[in-house]
C-alpha cells in the first residue's frame, strides 16, 4: 500500500497537485521548505521580527486560499517570495500612513556576544549599513535585499519585482555603487 506521507524528495510540483486534492499534510511539507526562507525574507524588508511572523503566517493564509491561482506548480518557491514581498509592502504602506518611523532590530540584545567592543562595532557597522539602504529608491532597496541577503538569481528577482532581468541586474549595480560609498568607511 503507497504511503500518503509526503517525503523530503517529492517535488513542489508534485506537493502543490496533492495539495490541491486537499492533503493539509503535503501543504504543510511544501510551507515547511520555504518558512524560514520566508520569515527572513519579511524581517529584513520589515525590520521588525514580530511584524514578520504576521506577514509569514498571512503568507500561509494566502497560500492554501490561493494555491489554485498558481499556474505553473513547480514555480511555487518564487509565487511564495513574490506573495510575502506584496504582504511585505502592504505592511510598510500601512506604516507610512500611520506616520510610524522604521526602527532597527536591536542586534545586540537579539545575538549576545562574549567580545563587547566588537560587538558595539558591529552594531555600528549594522546601523550604518541599515541607514545607508534606508536612503535607496525603494526599487533598488528591494533588489539589494532580494540578492544579497536571499541569494536571488536576477531571474527570480525581476519576477518578484515585475520588470525584467536587465532592469533587476541595473537596479542592483547601482544599489551596489552607493553602499559601497556610504560604507567606505567600514572597510
Amino acid at each position: 500500500m503507497p504511503s500518503h506521507e509526503p517525503s523530503s524528495v517529492e517535488d513542489d510540483a508534485t506537493l502543490v497537485g496533492r495539495a490541491l486534492d486537499g492533503d493539509q499534510t503535503a501543504f504543510a511539507c511544501l510551507l515547511g521548505r520555504y518558512s524560514d526562507r520566508i520569515l527572513l525574507m519579511a524581517t529584513r524588508i520589515l525590520g521588525d521580527r514580530a511584524d514578520a511572523e504576521d506577514v509569514a503566517q498571512e503568507v500561509s493564509v494566502i497560500a492554501w486560499r490561493r494555491l489554485a491561482e498558481l499556474t505553473q506548480p513547480a514555480a511555487v518557491r518564487t509565487w511564495l517570495f513574490r506573495v510575502t514581498h506584496r504582504q511585505c509592502l502592504h505592511v510598510l504602506r500601512v506604516r507610512r500612513a500611520h506616520d510610524r518611523i522604521d526602527t532597527v532590530p536591536d542586534v545586540a540584545t537579539n545575538n549576545p556576544a562574549s567580545d563587547p567592543p566588537r560587538m558595539a562595532e558591529s552594531v555600528a557597522a549594522f546601523h550604518a549599513l541599515s541607514t545607508a539602504l534606508a536612503q535607496l529608491p525603494p526599487p533598488q532597496q528591494r533588489t539589494w535585499l532580494l540578492a544579497e541577503v536571499h541569494g536571488l538569481p536576477h531571474m527570480e528577482i525581476a519576477r518578484l519585482s515585475g520588470g525584467t532581468e536587465q532592469a533587476a541586474r541595473a537596479r542592483l549595480a547601482r544599489a551596489r555603487v552607493r553602499l559601497a560609498a556610504e560604507m567606505r568607511a567600514w572597510r
